[in-house]
């Protein structure tokens, strides 16, 4: 009982919905391991997907800021 209170915690730890954290547990209380499994890693490849859609954002805010300061740059040369 202690992994799967164990399994719940971590899932919620990783941002999952109750609704996903509860069907995880019950597979693994099942002894399902296998689909567990899946479902984590299907879970994982949710989270990646949100990790890059970030990334992106990120990258675009580094370019403006960049492009922002050669425009001060570029400015303060003109005077």
């Amino acid at each position: 009982m202690k992994y799967e209170n164990a399994v719940k915690s971590n899932l919620k730890d990783a941002g999952c919905s109750d609704q996903s954290a509860a069907f995880v547990n019950q597979l693994v209380q099942a002894g399902r391991f296998a689909d567990a499994i899946h479902e984590m890693k299907v879970i994982r490849c949710d989270l990646m997907e949100e990790v890059h859609q970030c990334q992106r954002k990120v990258d675009c805010l580094d370019y403006l800021i960049r492009q922002t300061e050669k425009e001060i740059r570029s400015n303060t040369k003109r005077r």
